[in-house]
């Protein structure tokens, strides 16, 4: 039995009374339900009595709890349940019948082996609307394949066109396309729930990882369609427009340059006092500019290698030019923009008797809405958390709740 407090009240969000059902582990599928409860929905995170999440375990720790955990489980409630034996079954489905929404990440086939698929969850809910979010979709000659958002980093052609020319293809050092995949995935749900307003019933939402992560590379197939176009591996340049790289100034910071508007291009080359090159012909378009990035390259970085992050940094904003320093997170933490929108905010950690971490920081809800914002309300909570909780709200008996625990079921 849990030792946790009550959770804390929901907030006014503007999906207040939207019931989600998180049965989904590592990112894509949790996030997705963490982005609706940040907006008031109200998530109820379903793991493994004996395997919870395994974001509980990544990344670093601090007095053995995980700190990526309190940030992805953050608004949601906590509660154990074996999916796979008929006790956990038969009350998988009696939550069902509560919600609005479950999110899972199973591979194909595994919630039809345990009696859970979508005709069962549709009879016990007609108007549930469940995503499923897999590494490939529910259909096709890979479906039933493990997979994770690396390997849609490698088969979107992202890693292809990421790196040095000379490199091997880049793989990202985070969860890119598992963090495209859940901004898909809860914007997915939405439409389904706007389709339920239509139909009056529910549908499956099927989302491969595969597959949001391309759109977002934009018109490469089009490209490839249309002219047999390949885009190589450019570094840090672009084949659209330049300058645009990343240069090194006198003190040793890094800062970003992008010229996408030829004022832009034509303003930065006035600042760092090589105004003959606006005249050349080839500077009047993005794909000319390109085609030569390393003169202007060397233009630019020879003026800011003179010049004190600072001071180039304050040049540019006067010459109304796009600039930015490299940020680690420590710069992130300390930038005043970042402040004034309250990018990073913090947290109170109580949702223990003995709070585990007490206050900490974190990003804030994804954007601002001035009339029904969103909060976080509190950070991940333990393992199982709310189990009874929710349980007996769901009309268990004391007596169902303990044959439950004895079967494995919780």
């Amino acid at each position: 039995m849990s030792t946790a407090a009550p959770a804390p009240a929901a907030a006014p969000g503007p999906l207040r009374g939207l019931r989600v059902l998180d049965l989904a582990t590592l990112f894509a599928g949790p996030l997705a339900a963490t982005l609706l409860g940040d907006f008031g929905a109200e998530v109820v995170k379903v793991e493994h009595p004996g395997r919870p999440d395994p974001s509980r375990g990544h990344g670093p720790a601090k007095d053995g709890i995980g700190l990526w955990w309190k940030l992805l489980g953050r608004n949601k409630r906590t509660m154990t349940l074996d999916l796979s034996t008929p006790g956990g079954r038969d009350t998988l489905l009696r939550l069902a019948g509560t919600a609005d929404v479950v999110i899972e990440n199973f591979r194909p086939g595994t919630l039809e082996k345990w009696g859970l698929g979508w005709p069962e969850l549709s009879a016990a809910n007609p108007r549930l609307v469940l995503a499923r979010v897999t590494a490939f979709g529910q259909q096709g000659p890979y479906a039933g394949r493990p997979g994770f958002g690396t390997l849609a980093e490698a088969m979107s052609g992202f890693a292809a066109i990421t790196g040095e020319p000379a490199g091997p293809p880049t793989l990202p050092p985070f969860g890119l396309a598992d963090s495209i995949a859940a901004l898909t995935c809860a914007y997915a749900v939405m439409t389904a729930l706007a389709g339920r307003e239509l139909t009056g019933h529910g549908q499956v939402v099927d989302l491969a990882i595969i597959e949001p992560i391309l759109t977002v590379l934009g018109p490469h197939p089009l490209w490839y369609d249309q002219l047999g176009y390949v885009q190589p591996r450019t570094g840090n340049r672009s084949t659209n427009n330049a300058p645009r790289n990343t240069y090194r100034s006198a003190d040793g910071r890094w800062l970003a340059v992008s010229t996408s508007a030829q004022s832009i291009a034509e303003r930065v080359m006035r600042l760092v006092g090589r105004p003959e090159l606006i005249a050349e012909p080839w500077f009047a378009n993005g794909s000319g500019r390109a085609a030569h990035a390393h003169l202007l390259d060397e233009a630019v970085g020879d003026w800011i290698a003179r010049h004190k992050a600072e001071e180039v940094v304050a040049l540019f904003e006067d010459a109304e030019a796009a600039v930015a320093l490299v940020y680690d997170v420590r710069d992130v933490m300390a930038d005043p923009q970042f402040a004034a929108l309250d990018t990073v905010t913090e947290v109170e950690d109580p949702e223990v008797e003995d709070p585990e971490l007490g206050p900490i920081r974190m990003q804030n809800v994804l954007f601002r809405l001035s009339e029904t914002p969103g909060a976080i309300r509190w950070a991940g909570r333990p393992h199982g958390a709310d189990t009874d909780a929710v349980l007996t709200e769901l009309g268990l008996t004391r007596a169902e709740i303990d044959a439950l625990r004895t079967e494995g079921a919780l």
